[in-house]
């Protein structure tokens, strides 16, 4: 391996972390991150000063394509659109591993950037997120320094007053998980609906590819309801393809396509021991 791709490598999880934050599609994060590597590696002989901030510059750039054109695709999804998730294992060593370590990368968070603007998302992610000066930030949008800074402090804003709850601890997230698993293994509605928030929102991505509600479903006894549906409706095959995971860095589920029920990653989100939010990908495009 020559001394640029070592050094590029050691570059790589950041800026998969980068690209995933600010489009929410691993598949664009990495086609970003080998782009970057393609650039990085025409350049002379110790031309880049900070590759670090070089590289995370170039994915921003290329990252702001991607969302701008993304933007287009998703007036025409089909229902809720969700970030695809990133599932891994306890104790996995491997970028997208260190990836979903930060706190931003929670599904809960990821759902909320979705309410930015292309300039927005890029400009709150290089600065909040990494801490990227706006000068550099202002290179990638292509609009003064002032403006870069308007967008960060716009989005700032918006995030804020979406008040995404924060990572339950690990031992609250599993406990809540093997209730919430208990309860609807038992159709025990009075239980399910007891561990549903009062604002609890579930959100069903399928892109019209999988039977999924096209709108999202709140309240703890309209959660409930469709969740012991789905139970109903796919029966034995929904439990015996059922098998945790981490889904972006939080106790979530797999389930396999068994009979006919459809193969399904979700995560749940944690406030007060209740479920908040239950975000649910059944688009086989993001599986």
């Amino acid at each position: 391996m020559t001394a640029d791709a070592v050094a590029f490598e050691s570059h790589r999880a950041h800026l998969l972390g980068v690209g995933y934050r600010m489009t929410g599609s691993l598949a664009d994060a990495e086609d970003a991150v080998q782009e970057a590597w393609l650039r990085f590696a025409a350049q002379p002989p110790d031309a880049i000063d900070e590759p670090r901030a070089w590289l995370t510059t170039v994915v921003g750039r290329l990252c702001l394509d991607r969302l701008r054109s993304a933007a287009v695709r998703r007036e025409r999804y089909v229902g809720p659109w969700l970030p695809e998730p990133i599932v891994t294992t306890p104790g996995a060593d491997d970028p997208l591993a260190v990836v979903v370590r930060d706190e931003g990368v929670r599904m809960a968070a990821m759902v909320v950037l979705e309410r930015l603007s292309p300039p927005q998302r890029v400009a709150f992610v290089l600065h909040d997120a990494l801490d990227l000066p706006f000068g550099r930030i202002a290179e990638v949008l292509d609009c003064s320094e002032a403006t870069a800074r308007q967008h960060a402090s716009r989005a700032r804003r918006i995030v804020a007053e979406a008040d995404a709850p924060p990572r339950a601890a690990d031992a609250e997230q599993q406990a809540v998980l093997a209730a919430f698993a208990d309860a609807l293994a038992r159709a025990d509605t009075d239980r399910l609906v007891a561990l549903l928030h009062p604002d609890v929102v579930m959100l069903t991505d399928s892109g019209g590819n999988a039977p999924a509600a096209r709108r999202p479903i709140v309240g703890p006894a309209d959660v409930a309801r469709l969740l012991l549906g789905l139970l109903r409706k796919y029966g034995d095959g929904l439990a015996a393809g059922w098998s945790p995971v981490l889904v972006n860095g939080e106790p979530g589920v797999r389930t396999e396509a068994v009979g006919k029920a459809p193969a399904s990653v979700a995560v749940l989100s944690i406030t007060d021991g209740r479920i908040r939010s239950v975000f649910q990908v059944v688009n086989p495009d993001k599986l």
